[in-house]
């Protein structure tokens, strides 16, 4: 008998998913357990298997739709099967959902699910000129018409959205018309607004950045953050860094480390010295973790996240350079699970890459502090009352009040400031 299958919960805070890619197709007969999609939440790219076993018979929600929890977005059961009373009833839980103010889509995610609805045919990107791809494929303020998952998708595939005509509602640019559409195609002249037309574009926001959104205002909101900020002489960790890296490179397969894996390893070695930094807060009670777990800020596409280092005061610098460069890579390609970026006690973020001598970084609930660690700066020091070159580094602890006090987060900068001014003891731990 046909049933609808509807989003499932794939990460403990999601709301909504985006449909990434269908990997089944109508027609197909699947088991359970078997892969159906991928969907983005509001962690990363998660894998959406079947809890039952059957015929696809009709997707109801394609690339690129925004679907909230427990929304239909498929229909299984056996070949054959008459469905329409199931897409109806689907229909129909959305309007409800919509009218009660309740989890269901938005016009947005509705305008998603439209143009991205499957087709019985194999649509052709048709060979329209650029003027009239403008003159379908914009809106009344020149902004092109596609979802960001389009948008996405045509910038991996370097395809400008100028020279694609819509086959959506209202000449809107769905996932089907960039099937064999050229890349690095150029729309004329004509086909570009004058610039006093052009207006800014208005990207929906994805479900990474609305969650990086919510939980950041929550912080800030609800943790009250105070700031300390020391000054370290680098010289020493440069030098070590220099040496270590001039000795990886001639192992059989080379390996180099980075400032921020002296940075990560140092902050669980002074963790360990001064454990209560290592604090969480709760409504009845303050939490004093046993484990160093290091989340590690990373920059992506849309955003931030923060992937954990498990118990990275027991790990080598080079198993921390390791396993931050492969969490780094799947956090870029939406591949991490939601363990992986999950439960940390202390974050690190690290924007001295960037050319940023300091800032202040906002905390990760429900962790207690983050280190915010600005570059490396060459500037004058003075040294036995010399004045002579130097390397200098500033880093920021925001720290939770409620959790850390001054004097303990004081104490725990303190023993990060000996650990990297005499940085060999890194690789003793």
């Amino acid at each position: 008998m046909a049933k609808l299958v509807e989003m499932p919960k794939l990460s403990p805070t999601m709301e909504e998913g985006q449909i990434a890619t269908w990997h089944a197709k109508e027609g197909d007969t699947v088991d359970v357990d078997d892969l159906l999609a991928e969907v983005e939440t509001d962690k990363a790219t998660m894998e959406f298997r079947s809890f039952d076993k059957g015929v696809l018979l009709k997707i109801l929600s394609g690339d690129g739709s925004i679907v909230r929890l427990g929304d239909p977005v498929a229909i299984i059961g056996e070949e054959g099967e008459d469905v329409s009373e199931l897409v109806a009833q689907a229909g129909k839980t959305r309007g409800d959902k919509q009218a009660s103010g309740g989890s269901g889509a938005s016009a947005e995610s509705e305008e998603s699910q439209t143009e991205a609805a499957p087709q019985e045919t194999k649509h052709e990107a048709p060979a329209a000129s650029s003027t009239e791809v403008v003159a379908s494929s914009l809106d009344a303020t020149g902004r092109i018409k596609a979802s960001p998952y389009v948008r996405k998708q045509a910038r991996e595939r370097g395809i400008d959205l100028r020279t694609v005509k819509g086959s959506g509602p209202g000449g809107r640019i769905v996932a089907r018309d960039l099937e064999g559409v050229t890349a690095g195609a150029q729309p004329s002249r004509a086909a570009t607004p004058a610039p006093e037309q052009r207006e800014p574009e208005r990207v929906p926001l994805s479900m990474m950045r609305k969650t990086i959104a919510r939980r950041l205002t929550e912080s800030k909101q609800n943790v009250p953050h105070f700031y300390l900020t020391i000054d370290i002489d680098a010289g020493p960790l440069v030098s070590l860094r220099k040496q270590l890296n001039a000795d990886l490179a001639q192992l059989e397969e080379p390996k180099k480390v980075s400032f921020n894996d002296f940075v990560v390893k140092a902050a669980a070695i002074a963790i360990t010295r001064s454990p209560t930094v290592n604090a969480s807060f709760t409504p009845d009670a303050l939490i004093y973790h046993r484990r160093v777990d290091i989340s590690v800020a990373v920059a992506v596409d849309e955003g931030l996240v923060t992937p954990v280092v498990r118990n990275a005061d027991q790990k080598g610098v080079i198993a921390i350079n390791e396993e931050v460069v492969d969490l780094a890579r799947r956090a870029r390609d939406k591949k991490l699970t939601t363990e992986e970026m999950t439960n940390g006690t202390f974050s690190v973020s690290n924007l001295g890459m960037f050319g940023i001598d300091e800032f202040s970084a906002v905390i990760n609930p429900p962790e207690g502090a983050i280190l915010a660690v600005g570059g490396i700066r060459k500037e004058p020091v003075v040294l036995d009352g010399a004045v002579v070159p130097g390397h200098r580094m500033k880093m920021t602890l925001s720290c939770d009040h409620r959790v850390v006090d001054g004097a303990v987060g004081a104490a725990f900068l303190a023993e990060l400031r000996k650990v990297l001014e005499r940085p060999t003891q890194i690789l003793a731990f």
